[in-house]
């Protein structure tokens, strides 16, 4: 495999290749880039089908940071770091030890949170062997409930540019991923008097949404073709490509994913079809934003400062109206202008 010539590979400083034979840790830890401070960005654990997989799963991850942080206003670079392997056989307490002395490796470079199967207290526990960690109990914490307010605030702009609406009641929201966040977010979603329409794996999830929300339940590939204002991608990336764009029924696509389209094309076919893409670094920025008052923790400074997203993204949406270009297109333009600039 030609590693620079990857797709996904995007001059990125770092990429490191850890293991533990003892625990079985296989990580790998991509640092994107560190021009407007630290690469900070969570660590995903998964059972990818393959190792290539994964490594184009955190080089993808990783540049995702660097643009998030910056377009959060954040004195943070971009990293990512994945686990390879199911979290529900082979998380233990000496593995995120081992993960904590792999972080210690790179001396600060790069500053691990929570990702998708990870808890504040897999971290707490690579802490016990690196200072390179954030969100932990006590300071800043889960940062879950922070990304869903931001990815609803984010959805509510969308609805506002979009349908010139205010408000969300009576809207049908099609919310595929019932994780932390994903169920956060229908809370809020529900609260504004919007239908649910929800899939996911966990069957669990989903009979508590029906039951709690009174949510319409799909399989896992009907959810792109349920008729709906607002398709919310909440689970892994790359769920608008080749095969579903031209299923999806919405008018706007806003969740809170990372690497919502499968390749750059589709920010344009998006534009073709009429529908408002919220580019997803954007919308989905709360838990990091909130991992950044991490020291000196205040939740209300947080939340503060995640409600800016509302205002970022009608940003993003007026600029892509005015120059004729795709949403996403216009976030990058304006991300990598952040970071020419030292952030400022």
């Amino acid at each position: 495999m030609a590693f620079f010539d990857l797709v996904d590979f995007d001059n990125h400083e770092q990429v490191v290749f850890c293991s533990d034979e003892e625990t079985g840790l296989k990580a790998i830890i991509a640092v994107h880039s560190t021009k407007l401070g630290a690469a900070v960005g969570g660590c995903r654990m998964w059972d990818y089908a393959s190792d290539e997989e994964a490594l184009v799963d955190v080089l993808r991850l990783s540049k995702g940071m660097t643009y998030k942080n910056a377009m959060a206003g954040l004195t943070m670079g971009g990293g990512k770091s994945v686990i390879i392997g199911d979290a529900k056989k082979i998380k233990s307490e000496a593995l995120f030890k081992a993960f904590g002395r792999a972080l210690n490796g790179l001396g600060g470079r790069y500053v691990s949170a929570e990702d998708v199967n990870i808890t504040t207290t897999d971290i707490a526990i690579a802490n016990t062997e690196t200072p390179y960690v954030t969100g932990t109990e006590g300071k800043s914490g889960n940062p879950a409930p922070f990304t869903a307010l931001g990815t609803f605030l984010g959805l509510k702009a969308a609805v506002k540019h979009k349908l010139n609406r205010d408000d969300l009641k009576g809207l049908t929201v099609a919310v595929q991923g019932l994780g932390s966040v994903g169920f956060y977010l229908c809370e809020h979603l529900n609260k504004a008097g919007a239908k649910l329409v929800v899939t996911d794996i966990n069957e669990q999830a989903v009979d508590k949404a029906v039951e709690q929300f009174g949510a319409q339940a799909v399989g896992l590939n009907e959810i792109y073709d349920v008729e709906c204002d607002v398709y919310a991608p909440c689970a892994l990336g790359a769920t608008v490509n080749d095969s579903t764009i031209d299923r999806i029924k919405a008018k706007i696509i806003a969740g809170c994913a990372n690497n919502v389209l499968a390749e750059p094309k589709h920010d344009q076919a998006l534009v073709e079809r009429g529908i408002l893409y919220a580019p997803d670094y954007v919308i989905n920025a709360g838990g990091i934003i909130n991992v950044s008052f991490e020291e000196d923790y205040c939740a209300d400074r947080a939340t503060k400062k995640v409600e800016e997203i509302y205002d970022t993204l009608l940003n993003v949406f007026a600029k892509s109206d005015i120059e004729n270009k795709p949403t996403g297109m216009v976030a990058d333009e304006i991300a990598r202008q952040i970071i020419a600039q030292g952030g400022k």
